[in-house]
């Protein structure tokens, strides 16, 4: 049987470059390029839906895919994610002013969103081909990946999840599993972050809705990838550990616009999954002491220990942020500064919008020597002994040894390499 094995990664918009230097370190570990892809099961939201779905689709050659990754973050600018031209942030503010002031007489609800997220779609068209995610599964590369939104006409949890015949599906009353083919608008919605991009319109079976970030009602992240059979987990945090931003608390002052936003995205991003790791370490600790039963109750699911790992940034990324504000452009500088006093204010928030090189660059290369400063622990974690007796919920996923070029490769600007 393969490692039932999940990778856990939610969202944190530009901070998620950090998971890709730590994906990158990992994908240079000597085992990986005999055995493949160690994780069978992928799930993210928002920022992590973009580098899962990513791994997904270049499961069959997961060291490539990491480092073509990397590579795609590192050149990542603004226009790539969110327009920044005059007339587009002018028309914007207009709308805004306009609803505002004139809405409620002459007909308001034209403001979307602060940004207009349209590049992100073109950019992950141009440089993720999603078809390779059924290719990988059907080869026995992957297991199944699973990505969230939320549904803002209805405001539940959407998973959508794209895997193996026979995969588990459930369903909450807060939380709707759909089986289904993952695309580009998928992946999209799922990093709408919100009020900052707009949502982002879907067909689905249960029919036609707007969605917005995963990260915004999956309140336990690491749950869809327990329930699809992961024994083990593999979680990649976006926070500094013990390192949270604070103004000075010697001179309060009212907050800000931009610190409400900077604390409101914190607690989306940030708290749920140390939360639900710490959850998951306390229940394994209880089933060890025998407090609570394995076999469960009679019509209850089974439970069963699971072992996690977290790695988090070893530094405080608003503060990384600061440093950096100038390098966006300046009309997005502009209107983010507008909404703080100045850049301590504006920090948090901008450690989420900060899509330029120089901070991905840096945030790649902490997330690099963090996972590179834990690397034995982490290579123990995915090849333990432990691992080969896990198994699957429906099935063991294949052993297929044919290996295609990544979907994800290093050639030039485009970075996507078709399998001829």
């Amino acid at each position: 049987m393969e490692n039932a094995l999940g990778l856990a990664m939610t969202g944190g918009g530009a901070r998620g470059a950090y998971q890709a230097g730590v994906l990158k370190r990992i994908g240079e570990i000597e085992r990986i390029q005999t055995h493949g892809n160690p994780f069978p099961i992928i799930g993210g939201s928002s920022a992590g839906a973009i580098n899962g779905s990513a791994l997904a689709a270049g499961a069959d050659d997961f060291a490539l895919t990491t480092k073509a990754l990397a590579h795609l973050w590192a050149s990542l600018r603004p226009t790539d994610v969110f327009r920044c031209d005059v007339l587009s942030q002018a028309r914007n503010s207009i709308t805004w002013i306009f609803d505002l002031s004139f809405g409620a007489v002459l007909g308001g609800g034209n403001a979307r969103s602060f940004l207009d997220a349209s590049p992100l779609q073109r950019y992950l068209r141009n440089h993720l081909n999603c078809d390779h995610i059924q290719d990988n599964i059907r080869r026995g590369h992957l297991y199944a990946l699973a990505i969230s939104a939320t549904n803002y006409n209805s405001g539940k949890s959407y998973l959508f999840i794209q895997g193996a015949k026979g995969h588990p599906m459930w369903n909450r009353s807060r939380r709707v599993t759909l089986a289904t083919k993952i695309t580009v608008d998928h992946i999209c919605a799922s990093a709408a972050i919100p009020l900052v991009f707009q949502p982002v319109r879907l067909k689905t079976a249960k029919g036609t809705a707007f969605f917005g970030d995963g990260c915004l009602r999956l309140q336990q992240p690491l749950s869809p990838i327990i329930r699809l059979g992961a024994r083990k987990i593999f979680a990649i945090g976006v926070r500094g550990e013990n390192k949270e931003h604070q103004t000075d608390p010697t001179d309060p002052k009212d907050p800000s616009l931009a610190q409400v936003m900077g604390v409101l995205f914190n607690v989306m991003f940030l708290d749920h999954l140390a939360t639900d790791v710490e959850h998951l370490e306390r229940l394994n600790q209880l089933l060890k002491e025998g407090h609570i039963s394995q076999t469960g109750l009679e019509g209850c699911e089974k439970m069963r220990p699971l072992l996690p790992l977290l790695i988090n940034p070893s530094v405080d990324l608003s503060e990384l942020a600061a440093q950096h504000q100038r390098d966006m452009p300046y009309l997005i500088q502009y209107f983010i500064n507008g909404l703080g006093r100045d850049a301590a204010s504006c920090s948090d928030l901008m450690s989420y919008l900060l899509f330029t090189p120089k901070y991905t660059k840096e945030l790649i290369d902490i997330g690099y020597r963090d996972a590179n400063n834990r690397i034995d622990e982490i290579e123990d974690f995915l090849y333990s002994s432990d691992n080969q007796d896990a198994e699957l919920p429906s099935r063991p996923i294949g052993t297929g040894k044919s290996r295609q070029a990544s979907s994800l490769a290093k050639s030039g600007p485009n970075l996507v390499k078709s399998r001829g």
